[in-house]
């Protein structure tokens, strides 16, 4: 199996960041969901199809959850130079937590990519 290598040009951005809290559809013990907006842009000189995501939640309890699998949100974007890949999801929490997430795909060589999203504060707001 190939490594993957981080492609220059390959970014990724949290736009936008919204806390919610309560709800029926929310558990007690995690009543908090937080809803992020993310966009991948290929800023590089290939073409880039993305594959899959990993997360890794850093609860401040010190427990973890990682999500990794197939496809982003249902589908797996082919981006050429320029274009960019927009959605959104969400995580809900008991507690602070910081997110981590990478995206990987392969370019238009067949050679496996990935970016990093730069971390980001899961911040319950305070009364």
């Amino acid at each position: 199996m190939s490594s993957s290598r981080e492609l220059p040009g390959l970014s990724a951005s949290l736009d936008k960041l919204c806390h919610h809290h309560g709800g029926v559809s929310l558990p007690p013990d995690k009543p908090h969901a937080f809803v992020y907006f993310v966009t991948i842009r290929n800023g590089s000189d290939c073409s880039v199809t993305l594959l899959g995501r990993k997360w890794v939640v850093i609860h401040a309890d010190g427990t973890r959850d990682v999500v990794e699998g197939d496809r982003i949100v249902g589908e797996t974007p082919r981006l050429a130079p320029g274009e960019s890949f927009s959605y959104n999801s969400y995580h809900v929490t008991g507690c602070d937590a910081e997110a981590l997430g990478s995206f990987h795909g392969v370019d238009e060589f067949g050679q496996r990519v990935h970016v990093m999203l730069p971390p980001f504060a899961l911040t319950i707001p305070r009364s």
